[in-house]
Protein backbone atom coordinates (compact mmCIF):
# COMPACT_ATOMS: atom_id res chain seq x y z
CA UNK A 1 0.00 0.00 0.00
CA UNK A 2 0.91 3.77 -0.55
CA UNK A 3 1.94 5.51 2.31
CA UNK A 4 4.22 8.49 2.89
CA UNK A 5 7.79 7.83 3.65
CA UNK A 6 8.04 10.64 5.62
CA UNK A 7 5.77 13.80 6.56
CA UNK A 8 6.89 17.57 8.00
CA UNK A 9 3.84 17.09 10.18
CA UNK A 10 1.97 13.98 11.65
CA UNK A 11 -1.61 14.81 11.41
CA UNK A 12 -3.14 17.72 9.50
CA UNK A 13 -6.17 19.74 9.41
CA UNK A 14 -9.22 17.94 6.97
CA UNK A 15 -8.78 21.22 4.73
CA UNK A 16 -12.18 20.23 2.96
CA UNK A 17 -12.57 23.61 1.09
CA UNK A 18 -9.41 22.75 -0.58
CA UNK A 19 -11.69 20.35 -3.07
CA UNK A 20 -13.17 23.19 -4.60
CA UNK A 21 -12.93 23.53 -8.58
CA UNK A 22 -11.63 21.70 -11.44
CA UNK A 23 -8.58 20.08 -11.75
CA UNK A 24 -5.83 22.15 -13.35
CA UNK A 25 -2.63 19.82 -12.62
CA UNK A 26 -2.83 16.40 -13.77
CA UNK A 27 -5.51 16.20 -15.64
CA UNK A 28 -4.19 15.90 -19.10
CA UNK A 29 -2.55 12.10 -20.05
CA UNK A 30 0.78 12.61 -20.50
CA UNK A 31 2.96 9.11 -19.84
CA UNK A 32 0.66 6.53 -21.16
CA UNK A 33 -2.01 6.35 -24.32
CA UNK A 34 -5.30 6.16 -22.30
CA UNK A 35 -6.43 7.18 -19.00
CA UNK A 36 -8.94 6.80 -16.08
CA UNK A 37 -10.60 10.50 -14.87
CA UNK A 38 -12.21 11.51 -11.75
CA UNK A 39 -15.66 13.03 -12.86
CA UNK A 40 -16.29 13.93 -9.24
CA UNK A 41 -14.40 15.04 -5.79
CA UNK A 42 -13.73 13.09 -3.12
CA UNK A 43 -11.09 11.58 -1.37
CA UNK A 44 -8.87 8.10 -2.51
CA UNK A 45 -7.45 6.00 0.13
CA UNK A 46 -4.46 4.16 -0.12
CA UNK A 47 -6.63 0.83 0.10
CA UNK A 48 -8.79 1.66 -2.61
CA UNK A 49 -5.97 2.86 -4.82
CA UNK A 50 -4.18 -0.68 -4.54
CA UNK A 51 -7.17 -2.37 -5.16
CA UNK A 52 -7.86 -0.86 -8.08
CA UNK A 53 -4.49 -1.48 -9.79
CA UNK A 54 -4.87 -5.11 -8.61
CA UNK A 55 -7.98 -5.00 -10.48
CA UNK A 56 -6.09 -3.53 -13.77
CA UNK A 57 -3.03 -5.80 -13.85
CA UNK A 58 -4.82 -9.07 -12.92
CA UNK A 59 -7.30 -8.22 -16.23
CA UNK A 60 -4.49 -6.92 -18.65
CA UNK A 61 -2.00 -9.89 -17.17
CA UNK A 62 1.28 -9.38 -18.54
CA UNK A 63 0.60 -6.56 -21.30
CA UNK A 64 1.32 -3.07 -20.64
CA UNK A 65 2.50 -0.34 -18.40
CA UNK A 66 0.50 0.91 -16.04
CA UNK A 67 0.95 4.76 -14.40
CA UNK A 68 -0.69 5.83 -10.78
CA UNK A 69 -1.24 9.50 -10.90
CA UNK A 70 -2.13 10.32 -7.44
CA UNK A 71 -0.86 9.25 -4.49
CA UNK A 72 -2.25 9.39 -0.89
CA UNK A 73 -0.17 12.30 1.28
CA UNK A 74 -2.73 13.21 3.51
CA UNK A 75 -3.74 11.52 7.28
CA UNK A 76 -7.08 10.66 8.34
CA UNK A 77 -6.73 10.35 12.16
CA UNK A 78 -9.56 8.40 13.75
CA UNK A 79 -10.51 8.04 17.81
CA UNK A 80 -10.43 4.65 19.39
CA UNK A 81 -13.72 2.92 20.61
CA UNK A 82 -15.60 4.60 23.42
CA UNK A 83 -13.31 7.14 24.05
CA UNK A 84 -14.75 10.40 25.62
CA UNK A 85 -14.66 13.81 23.75
CA UNK A 86 -11.39 16.16 24.41
CA UNK A 87 -8.00 14.88 25.13
CA UNK A 88 -6.89 15.71 21.35
CA UNK A 89 -6.47 14.40 18.44
CA UNK A 90 -6.76 10.58 17.46
CA UNK A 91 -3.98 8.74 15.70
CA UNK A 92 -3.07 8.32 12.57
CA UNK A 93 -4.99 5.67 10.72
CA UNK A 94 -4.61 5.83 6.97
CA UNK A 95 -3.47 8.08 4.16
CA UNK A 96 -5.77 9.55 1.53
CA UNK A 97 -5.26 11.12 -2.03
CA UNK A 98 -7.35 14.47 -2.64
CA UNK A 99 -8.83 14.18 -6.17
CA UNK A 100 -10.81 16.83 -7.72
CA UNK A 101 -13.10 16.20 -10.93
CA UNK A 102 -10.62 16.57 -14.19
CA UNK A 103 -8.07 14.79 -12.26
CA UNK A 104 -6.61 12.07 -13.73
CA UNK A 105 -6.01 8.75 -11.79
CA UNK A 106 -4.69 5.93 -13.81
CA UNK A 107 -2.77 5.96 -17.05
CA UNK A 108 -2.18 2.92 -19.35
CA UNK A 109 -0.07 2.13 -22.40
CA UNK A 110 1.27 -0.65 -24.50
CA UNK A 111 -2.24 -2.24 -24.91
CA UNK A 112 -5.22 -1.90 -27.64
CA UNK A 113 -8.44 0.38 -26.49
CA UNK A 114 -10.67 -2.03 -26.03
CA UNK A 115 -8.98 -4.03 -23.14
CA UNK A 116 -8.11 -1.01 -21.83
CA UNK A 117 -11.40 0.56 -21.62
CA UNK A 118 -12.35 -3.03 -19.06
CA UNK A 119 -9.43 -2.70 -17.51
CA UNK A 120 -10.15 0.87 -16.10
CA UNK A 121 -13.70 -0.09 -16.03
CA UNK A 122 -12.80 -2.68 -13.21
CA UNK A 123 -10.64 -0.43 -11.38
CA UNK A 124 -12.81 2.13 -11.80
CA UNK A 125 -15.51 -0.15 -9.88
CA UNK A 126 -13.09 -0.05 -6.43
CA UNK A 127 -13.21 3.64 -6.19
CA UNK A 128 -15.52 5.60 -4.38
CA UNK A 129 -15.96 8.15 -7.05
CA UNK A 130 -17.29 8.16 -10.48
CA UNK A 131 -14.69 7.87 -13.24
CA UNK A 132 -14.41 7.81 -16.88
CA UNK A 133 -12.29 6.45 -19.27
CA UNK A 134 -10.19 9.09 -21.52
CA UNK A 135 -7.00 8.87 -23.90
CA UNK A 136 -4.39 11.04 -24.80
CA UNK A 137 -5.05 13.94 -27.42
CA UNK A 138 -2.46 15.87 -30.08
CA UNK A 139 -1.29 18.63 -29.31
Amino acid sequence: MLTPKKQKYRKVHRNRGSLKGMATKGNRVTFGQYGLKATERGEINSRQIEAARRAMTRYIKRGGKIWIRVFPHKPITQKAAEVPMGSGKGNVEYYVACVKPGTIIFEVDGIEQEKSKEAMRRASQKLPIKCKFTFKTRS
